[in-house]
């Protein structure tokens, strides 16, 4: 293990230099930081010490112990000056914003990231940061996480000067000495308010509102926004005890749990043994051949290009080619419309991808990646052709969700090439690669392909090779269970909207309409195959596809799908009494012969009632249409049909006559008081 160390040393200039020293990442461990406060009280005894400077390269801080020597920092009756170089992540910014002044290197990364693992920053972040760069950026950094550069906070007011690595130290030492020297300012943070603003409870307001939204099951969001506000209204020194107080509780949260081993076990899912311990060193994948331009392969084809691999995207005919192309296209050009990349990464990128008709492009690629249909004799013919035309070196891969590769690749002698791709769609946006392995598949493969996926910045995953691999494998009960619970007779929209409140995006059966049906059925068939013994068969999605829903694509499944709306549910199948089917058939008909009553196409409202009786069989005991709404009452005919319109649409808009009457009370067969004459349409 590397060591752990602080350095200590005083120059004749009179500045001691302290540098923190945790390689290969440097984290304010607790030897770090015990070192830390022993080197710092030594330098603030020290009569030959006018000023020191905190130097090395920091990231995360995991222990609440640094607030203490933050505070004492800032405190400090000797200039401190931070040169910060590399990253300044989490505990290495709230270390640096204790200083009276910081000094950078050119790209230095600077942010807290502390809320993407279920904490807030404990060691002072929360106060010090609003009041060097201003409360809505404070919030921005600390609610996204996401890191800025050192140029953008010297324009910000966090850094105060950018110098060459070279020069980092040199300049650091004089501006520790210019403070102590009074030639430039003292500055302790935790004293400025200036940059707060006097808008800065209205910017928290509107922070605390949009979390609400956006992160329900994250308490470090509002937890953040609150202790902010805490500072703001009590000072910093409160902000700053009322912070470690809230850090302290939230390090000891499921969230905070959950997400701390997400982060570390996300670090270790690419050490495989047998394949990352035995020496091997990944080949360059530099071209790669994607077979399919559909929506997976476009997207597989996107996060190549991407992560700037060349691509050969093979299509069967030059309508489907050109179809994939442009789907890459758009796929690319969206990210530039979102802010996600450049206009001339975009560029870049597209340059690297050329649609071809046969196999001629392949014979020097570097891996092959096939996105057809699910069809196994066409995936094999597939692999028999391309292990004939590709090197022998060249990976051969399937983006297959179900199917058996040893199934697929057992009509070629190079087995050991063969490895699953299992991209998740969007397949350029979602982050997850599978990585299938046979036993046949070789390590070296294996490696390759870790490799390829940490270049396109996917999270790579190796599985092994059974029915539905890992990911599908484990949730091929979610729908199911839906079914089975709607079999019984629970609401389906109760089942999604618990699973979503529990915090899925969305709910099983609004993912199967996404999905779509065909999907749903071909993936169920091939469950049901291999594990007959726990597969709930039901009727339910044979129905909803004889009934002419197919899910998102032809805008209704369990959902209805609207353009320019949020999926919504379809209430027609559920919760309705059969008082409201009456209604909703007879209502709409009453609306009607009210528009029929103010347009004066009857003269009393009692002939319609003969002509509903006589004309159309409405039940004589029931005394005609307009005598039975009377009975009903204009009011309630009116809400109801008020109500279903906005879930419906146009067709069961109140009309005016509707509206006035059920508005003062007036029964729907009384004469109006300035009754238009009837004379032209009789």
């Amino acid at each position: 293990m590397a060591s752990v160390k602080v350095d200590f040393e005083v120059g004749n200039d009179g500045v001691a230099v302290i540098t923190m020293c945790n390689p290969p990442v440097n984290a304010l461990a607790i030897p770090i930081i015990r070192a830390l406060k022993y080197k710092f009280d030594e330098a603030a005894r020290r009569n030959d010490v006018k000023a020191i400077v905190l130097t090395g390269d920091i990231t995360l801080v995991p222990d609440v112990s640094v607030e203490l020597v933050v505070n004492s920092i800032e405190d400090s009756k000797k200039p401190v000056v931070a040169a910060v170089e590399g990253l300044a992540l989490g505990g290495g910014l709230e270390l640096a914003m204790g200083c009276h002044a910081r000094v950078s290197a050119p790209k230095a990364q600077l942010g807290l990231p502390e809320l993407t693992l279920g904490i807030i920053p404990g060691f002072g972040g929360t106060q010090r940061l609003p009041r060097l760069v201003g409360t809505s950026k404070a919030v921005e950094m600390m609610l996204t996480s996401k890191p800025i550069t050192s140029e953008e906070g010297k324009k910000l007011g966090l850094i105060d000067a950018i110098v060459s690595p070279e020069e980092l130290l040199k300049v650091s030492r004089l501006w520790a000495l210019e403070i102590a020297e009074r030639r430039k300012p003292w500055v302790r943070s935790l004293h400025i308010t200036e940059k707060l603003g006097s808008d800065a409870r209205e910017v928290l307001a509107t922070a605390r509102q949009h979390v609400k939204k956006t992160a329900p099951h994250l308490p470090q969001q509002q937890a953040c926004i609150d202790v902010i506000e805490h500072g703001i209204i009590h000072g910093g020194y409160s902000g700053v005890l009322r912070e470690a107080e809230v850090f302290k509780k939230l390090v000891l949260s499921e969230t905070a749990k959950g997400l701390i081993h997400v982060f570390f076990a996300q670090r270790t899912i690419s050490k495989i043994p047998g394949v990352t311990d035995i020496g091997l060193k990944p080949r360059n994948v530099r071209k790669a051949a994607v077979i399919g331009g559909g929506l997976m392969g476009s997207g597989i084809a996107t996060a190549l290009i991407l992560g700037n691999i060349r691509v050969i995207l093979k299509e069967v005919n030059s309508e489907y080619l050109q179809k994939g192309l442009k789907t890459i296209e758009a796929n690319v050009r969206g990210l530039v419309t979102r802010k996600k990349l450049t206009q001339q990464k975009a560029e870049g990128a597209l340059s690297l991808l050329k649609g071809v008709l046969d196999y001629t492009e392949f014979k020097d690629v570097d891996m092959v990646i096939e996105a057809v249909i699910e069809k196994i004799s066409l995936k094999q013919e597939i692999f028999s052709d391309l292990e004939k035309i590709c090197p022998p070196h060249c990976i051969l891969a399937t983006n297959t969700s179900t199917i058996d590769l040893n199934i697929i690749g057992e009509k070629i002698s190079s087995q050991d090439r063969v490895v699953g791709a299992h991209f998740f769609s969007p397949a350029h946006i979602m982050p997850l690669l599978e990585i299938v392995r046979t036993n046949k598949t070789s390590a070296q493969v294996i490696l390759d392909l870790i490799t390829v996926g940490k270049v396109i910045k996917k999270s790579p995953v190796v599985v092994g090779n059974c029915t539905g691999f890992a990911v599908n494998r484990t949730f091929f009960p979610y729908a199911q269970g839906a079914h089975l619970l709607v079999n019984l007779g629970v609401d389906g929209f109760r089942i999604d909207r618990l699973i979503t409140n529990f915090g899925l995006p969305m709910g099983p059966l609004q993912l199967q309409d996404l999905a779509g049906y065909g999907v749903a059925l071909a993936v169920g068939k091939e469950f049901a195959g291999a594990f007959p013994d726990r597969t709930f068969k039901t009727p339910l999605v044979d129905l909803l596809i004889k009934s002419g829903r197919n899910g998102k694509n032809n805008g209704k499944g369990y959902y209805i799908y609207e353009k320019g709306s949020r999926p919504k549910p379809d209430p027609s199948p559920i919760s309705i009494t059969d008082q409201e089917i009456v209604e909703m058939i007879l209502f709409p008909i009453v609306n009607e012969a009210c528009r029929v009553l103010e347009e004066g196409v009857v003269i009393r409202a009692s002939d319609l009632d003969i002509a509903s009786v006589l004309g159309m069989s409405f039940p004589s005991y029931r005394g005609g249409i307009v005598f039975w709404a009377d009975l009903v009452g204009a009011k309630h005919i009116y809400n109801s049909l008020k109500k279903w319109a906005q879930l419906y649409g146009n067709f069961y808009k109140p009309s005016r006559y509707l509206e006035e009457r059920a508005i003062k009370g007036i029964p729907l067969s009384a004469p109006a008081s300035s009754k238009p004459t009837t004379k032209a349409r009789l």
